[in-house]
């Protein structure tokens, strides 16, 4: 029962974060579509904030899972790795207003702080195994790496009046471990090279 209200407010978190935005969304809000009482979500999460940041990392997990799971059995380290890059940084595609508003939590220096949950705890640890198999020599250490280029990917697409498009920065984390870009779910028809912008007179 208990895994199950959390799972509902999660999801609802997200679904109205989606629509309305964060500083739209209210803990009452979260409550009503979540079918429970609002004294429950003070039970299960201390704060909008800290709920937020859950639900972001349940939504990736399970938009994680769902990548893998799709791969044929027996798929590469390389075309695992791939498949989880792209869906993480799908994510800043699909939900937007979701993943500004985690990515906004968690930098500001006044309120934020990167809170190392369940959720999170199982998407990390679904990364570090693809780095081992991948060949990490150190998978934690890689992971903390790749989650922040993860990061700094997603606060590029979503950078307010200066996004910039998936394909480059998909190429350059594709770049940094050796993964072809044809492997995962490409963003582009065409190699990055043929990608880049031309100089103009």
């Amino acid at each position: 029962m208990r895994q199950r209200s959390r799972r509902r407010i999660m999801r609802a978190t997200v679904e109205l974060v989606d629509q309305r935005g964060y500083a739209g969304t209210t803990l009452g809000d979260i409550a009503e579509r979540a079918g429970l009482a609002r004294g429950l979500l003070s039970y299960y999460f201390d704060g909008k904030r800290l709920l937020m940041q859950s639900a972001t990392h349940r939504m990736m997990h399970k938009a994680l899972s769902s990548a893998l799971g799709k791969l044929a059995p027996g798929a590469s380290p390389e075309a695992r790795l791939a498949r989880a890059i792209d869906a993480v940084l799908g994510l800043a595609v699909e939900h937007p207003r979701v993943m500004r508003s985690h990515l906004a939590l968690i930098l500001d220096p006044d309120t934020g702080a990167f809170v190392q949950d369940p959720e999170q705890r199982r998407l990390g640890a679904i990364l570090q195994d693809l780095l081992r198999e991948w060949g990490a020599p150190d998978p934690v250490a890689e992971h903390a790496v790749l989650r922040s280029a993860l990061m700094g990917g997603c606060i590029g697409v979503l950078l307010p009046g200066a996004e910039l498009p998936l394909a480059p920065i998909r190429a350059d984390l594709f770049r940094r471990y050796g993964l072809d870009w044809r492997l995962g779910v490409p963003p582009q028809p065409l190699p990055p090279e043929h990608e880049r912008p031309t100089a103009r007179d």
